[in-house]
């Protein structure tokens, strides 16, 4: 039997379940309702409880979820269960500062690798890990399978990068650039862009 549709929006709501249920982890709670999760979000239970649907059934009416299985089921969900290598391009201001977060690895991610072009970047230490040049990109990427890759490169460069990240195969790319990125339908983009979120709220400070 073919798989429901979910839309896109839904797969984005779902990290959002996954860190609240941490928090309410954190706070020492072994159950709670889509109510509960409804007010810390701003969702409606209503949606929360359609979202998980799609999924399958992960709590009983009047008893609400268990933390910590709803947790592993939304890691199995989102494919995280097991950590993910990925790799960091551009070693910037920013990609200095990704480099050094520490949050990735506790959710799921590895940053293994760092690449630059800029010749007196290759070989600093950032983050505990050694910049690459570029010339080295497909040789790790194949070894190491990475399908992951954050890209933090000025626009210019950044869909020459991205041409050449599909082509050795990576599936999904998340973008810090200033730009739209073109790629196959098969590689997922998420671009995060704060200039672009600061001038939306900018909108609502009248």
């Amino acid at each position: 039997m073919a798989e429901p549709f979910v839309s896109e929006v839904v797969i984005e709501r779902l990290p959002l379940y996954l860190r609240m249920l941490q928090f309410l982890e954190k706070e020492g709670k072994q159950v709670t309702s889509s109510q509960e999760l409804a007010e810390r979000l701003g969702f409606s239970s209503a949606q929360i409880r359609k979202d998980l649907s799609y999924f399958g059934e992960f709590g009983k009416q009047g008893t609400g979820y268990n933390v910590m299985f709803l947790q592993r089921q939304l890691r199995r969900i989102l494919q995280i269960e097991q950590t993910r290598d990925m790799a960091l391009i551009g070693v910037g201001d920013l990609g200095r500062a990704l480099a050094n977060y520490q949050g990735f690895l506790e959710q799921g991610f590895h940053l293994v690798a760092l690449f630059d072009s800029a010749p007196q970047k290759i070989g600093m230490t950032v983050g505990g890990l050694t910049v690459q040049p570029m010339t080295e990109l497909a040789r790790v990427i194949q070894e190491r399978k990475l399908q992951v890759v954050i890209l933090a490169v000025p626009a210019q460069a950044a869909q020459q990068v991205a041409n050449r990240l599909v082509e050795l195969g990576v599936r999904a790319i998340l973008n810090y650039a200033p730009i739209t990125l073109s790629v196959p339908s098969d590689v997922r983009v998420y671009n995060i862009d704060p200039v672009i979120g600061l001038q939306s709220m900018a909108y609502y400070l009248k």
